[in-house]
């Protein structure tokens, strides 16, 4: 046992504080980032899926018996065990030795035990190091080079785990030339789209205001109208996109393949494909998947491809930890049917992004490797893609503006605290004597600054970068604040309720506002329902054995990091992109006042849901409404129930939050059509937390 002396000590964590707004790093001690990365991991939704597992273990078995047949014996080389599952499966199909190669300590420690509990410890060997630090020869971590690899090192854009490195370093070092690879090949997949919903994420629009007098409308600045934005993918799972929400423009097409049972190169390289289009349209949008064979003959295959890509009679099997890809183009193209058009695709050693070219264009030998995308105007910084599609969303805008035409006066003097909002925008023209707003960095403030200039408010809206308690008399041209306006919106926030800074920073300001505020939104109040999902679930469900194999030691350590202090708290998800039903009536649990300060004493509340429909209570959903005044309100949660089953549909620029209840962990607890979810939930105003306790009632 170590001295206390010899302890390591507690090390620092970045999380968001809904109290100050802001990112805080936090002292934790040395279990905190093993729980953390195990209760949040994708472990269990990889253990679930059948037809990875499935095909893997095909694979495999092929593989060893390839290499049986040529008389050798078959030496794996297994990188990024996780569990030891394809190690396993490796030595069960008849290799003669296995190292399984796992990096992330706790995680090797496991893959120990579940090997040990299947009785494979004499003929697989764990090593926990990054695969470019593990040696070969009598003294190394492997005897001899391997002449089987075995890896799943893949994310939903196949390269950004960084598969190419480590394919690459291991031909060099730990493999024989020649030797089987599982799988055999990855095979990168596009299709050209126009879709004015996908755009919304990627640009903003103008919005149209309808003023007392004339119409006005907010213009973006042209930095901003032709950055390219970003890099970096966005994946989504797009089986779940409305078929109407986008049109095709183009057949699928091959992009690129790795062999990865050859030498391996993760040095940046491009890719130019023909295209015709096979309707006319605007391009924006570039759609990808990707497929692995196997085995070299590709009769073994799994495949990301959403449900028109695949044949009508296949059983999409669904995952969480690969979807698909969605990558913008630099700026959009008018295309004609027919007309040839040149899609490139570049890659360096963790991304992938596209250009399209007209044929006329396709001689400009310079521009062959496009540079990967760098955003210039810094929205794409600032805002998030479901942040974008908020800030296009002229519906929702409506409200704010019939909000604000109830509040604002000819002599209103405004305060806007909000992240990168429009808001003060449509203040100054609905009427507002002065507009001022907070913004918390310096790119907020620079992205405001050139949403302001490009409309013509330079010298109209004054920006302050300062925090909230910070302000002073003189920052506000010694006025006192009579209106206090948010969406509410903060770039920090990650749960419904980190919002509530805006209540955090109103009371801040106190000393700077008219004794009888107005404050807009007025209050908010926190919902809930009880669901049951279709998919899930499986993230956090135990598996108990997995193609034949225990796995019950995986399960245990799930269930040990979900009790730990962090993994208690719901977690955030898009539910737009998972699929569930009500089993309970929604239900306003709390209520917020921003009319008033923020109380000292904790807000605290307990009660009941009846459960109406006949399902598995896999957990509750919350998610805040923000009551703008006594009549307008904006949800960020449900939407509405579709139908007399419980399908449910949410605000697709909104993360809810999720607390799965223990019948997720428990698989064996059914739901009662009579029975209930008790609940108790209580508002810390210290730390901006919610602490929340859930029990199946008889």
């Amino acid at each position: 046992m170590r001295a206390a002396a010899e302890r390591p000590e507690g090390f620092l964590t970045i999380r968001a504080n809904p109290t100050t707004g802001a990112m805080e790093w936090l002292e934790e001690d040395e279990d905190y980032d093993y729980h953390q990365e195990i209760a949040r991991s994708r472990y269990a939704d990889m253990l679930h899926d059948k037809d990875r597992n499935v095909k893997y273990y095909q694979g495999i078995s092929a593989a060893v018996r390839r290499v049986k047949e040529r008389g050798e014996r078959a030496i794996v080389l297994d990188i990024g065990t996780g569990t030891g599952l394809l190690s396993m499966m490796a030595v069960s199909a008849g290799a003669d030795f296995c190292y399984a190669v796992e990096v992330f300590k706790p995680m090797a420690n496991a893959a120990v035990k579940i090997v040990e509990k299947n009785g494979f410890s004499e003929k697989i060997k764990v090593i926990n190091k990054h695969s470019t630090e593990v040696t070969v020869g009598p003294d190394g971590d492997m005897q001899c080079r391997a002449n089987i690899l075995i890896t799943e090192l893949f994310d939903t854009e196949l390269i950004g785990e960084g598969a190419l490195p480590s394919y690459e370093h291991a031909h060099k070092y730990l493999v024989q030339e020649g030797c089987e690879a599982v799988p055999h090949r990855a095979t990168v997949y596009a299709q050209l789209v126009e879709s004015k919903r996908m755009w919304s994420w990627n640009k903003l629009f103008p919005v149209h205001i309808q003023a007392e007098d004339d119409k006005k409308i907010i213009v973006s600045p042209s930095e901003m109208e032709n950055c390219p934005g970003v890099s970096s993918v966005y994946d989504i799972q797009l089986n779940q996109v409305p078929w109407n929400d986008f049109t095709i423009l183009s057949d699928v097409v091959t992009v690129f393949s790795v062999d990865f049972s050859k030498q391996v190169s993760s040095a940046s390289a491009y890719h130019r494909v023909v295209l015709k289009p096979v309707k006319s349209g605007m391009a924006q949008v570039i759609f990808s998947w990707w497929d692995i064979d196997m085995d070299p003959s590709g009769t073994i295959k799994c495949t990301m491809a959403p449900y028109w890509a695949q044949p009508t009679s296949l059983d999409i099997q669904w995952r969480d930890h690969w979807m698909q890809c969605v990558y913008f183009l630099p700026n959009e193209k008018p295309l004609l049917q027919g007309e040839i058009v040149y899609l490139t695709a570049c890659r360096d050693e963790y991304s992938v992004w596209y250009k399209l070219q007209k044929a006329r264009d396709k001689e400009d030998k310079t521009d062959a490797h496009v540079a990967s995308p760098v955003c210039r105007c810094q929205a794409h910084l600032l805002w998030n893609r479901p942040r974008f599609g908020e800030l296009n969303d002229q519906n929702r805008t409506n409200e704010y503006i019939k909000a604000l035409k109830k509040v604002l006066k000819t002599d209103s003097v405004c305060l806007c605290i909000s992240d990168g909002s429009l808001l003060p925008v449509l203040a100054h023209y609905l009427g507002a004597q002065q507009v001022f707003t907070l913004e918390n960095s310096a790119v907020s403030h620079s992205v405001m600054e050139k949403i302001f200039k490009a409309n013509h408010l330079e010298d109209k809206i004054k920006i302050i970068e300062k925090r909230p308690e910070l302000l002073t008399p003189s920052d506000l041209e010694n006025k006192k604040v009579s209106v206090v306006i948010g969406e509410p919106f903060f770039t920090t926030s990650l749960l419904p309720w980190h919002n509530l800074y805006f209540w955090y920073a109103r009371t801040a300001a106190a000393n700077q506002l008219v004794r009888n505020i107005t404050v807009l939104p007025q209050s908010a109040s926190l919902h809930m329902m009880v669901v049951e999902f279709k998919d899930l679930w499986r993230i956090r469900s135990p598996c108990r054995t997995c193609e034949g194999f225990d796995v019950h030691i995986m399960d245990d350590m799930i269930g040990n990091s979900l009790n730990f202090r962090e993994s208690k708290e719901a977690e955030p998800h898009p539910l737009w992109e998972y699929p569930c039903k009500s089993l309970s009536d929604p239900q306003q649990v709390m209520t917020f006042d921003f009319r008033q300060t923020v109380p000292q004493h904790r807000l605290s509340t307990e009660g009941s849901m009846k459960l109406l429909r006949t399902g598995k209570s896999h957990g509750a959903i919350l998610w805040m409404v923000y009551h703008l005044t006594a009549d307008i309100s904006i949800n960020t949660g449900l939407v509405q129930i579709s139908n007399e089953k419980g399908n449910c549909q949410w605000n697709p620029h909104c993360k809810q939050a999720v607390y799965f209840f223990s019948s997720v962990i428990e698989p064996e607890a059914v739901a009662d059509p009579s029975s209930a979810i008790a609940y108790s939930l209580s508002f810390d105003p210290k730390t901006g937390k919610i602490a929340m306790d859930f029990k199946l009632l008889p």
